[in-house]
């Protein structure tokens, strides 16, 4: 059964960019665009939930290989469009809950707004499962949304487990509640404690980038 999340995903697939439109956003996504490809240098890189890819070919750049992953095929579309350096990138539909057991052992790991989509109570099941397609003290960088006032989707509630939720309006007029989670970084930083080592935070002013080792 397709999850809410990638059927919103797959009816805003055509208009899933325009978020990096945002004017006052552009400082930061200047300097993630120059900071981010640095950090794959020479790496074979597993991308997971990539969407349209935008993220893609900035992580192509410096690595030796991508797997770019996502579940729904409708931004796979849209990333598959894209002048990829297709000598190092591959492109496939793939759950991030259930990732196939390659037999390569990736050793980078990026994720962009995927962090915020995960319920919290599934978290760790995700790490764990993630980790066992890395090597051991492979790099892995998360990056997503700070809740900004103003520049922010409001949130419309929050649950029993502590998941906030956003309620988000398409094109073809139709509303979602999406859940987005806008983590502090002493969560993080036990959350991740708990699985890798050398965690690094930084806090821009609209977004946040973690990147750590696994721990193994």
């Amino acid at each position: 059964m397709t999850a809410p999340i990638e059927r919103y995903y797959a009816r805003r697939a055509r208009e899933y960019e325009r978020i990096y439109a945002k004017p006052e956003r552009q400082a930061d996504l200047a300097q993630l665009r120059h900071d981010l490809p640095r950090l794959f240098t020479g790496a074979n890189v597993l991308e997971i939930a990539c969407g349209t890819g935008y993220w893609t070919p900035l992580i192509a750049e410096r690595a030796a290989k991508v797997l770019a992953v996502d579940a729904a095929e409708e931004v796979l579309e849209i990333a598959r469009s894209k002048s990829l350096p297709h000598a190092n990138v591959r492109v496939e539909r793939a759950d991030a809950y259930a990732l196939p057991d390659w037999k390569l052992r990736f050793d980078a790991c990026f994720a962009g707004f995927w962090w915020s989509h995960v319920p919290l109570a599934r978290l760790d099941y995700f790490l764990a499962q993630l980790h066992a397609r890395l090597a051991p003290q492979a790099r892995v960088v998360f990056l997503d949304n700070r809740y900004v006032e103003g520049s922010s989707t409001p949130l419309s509630r929050r649950d029993v487990e502590g998941n906030t939720y956003q309620l988000r309006r398409l094109d073809d007029g139709s509303t979602h509640e999406v859940l987005k989670n806008f983590p502090a970084p002493e969560s993080m930083a036990r959350r991740l404690g708990a699985h890798g080592s050398s965690l690094d935070w930084q806090a821009l002013e609209y977004y946040w980038v973690a990147t750590y080792r696994v721990a193994r």
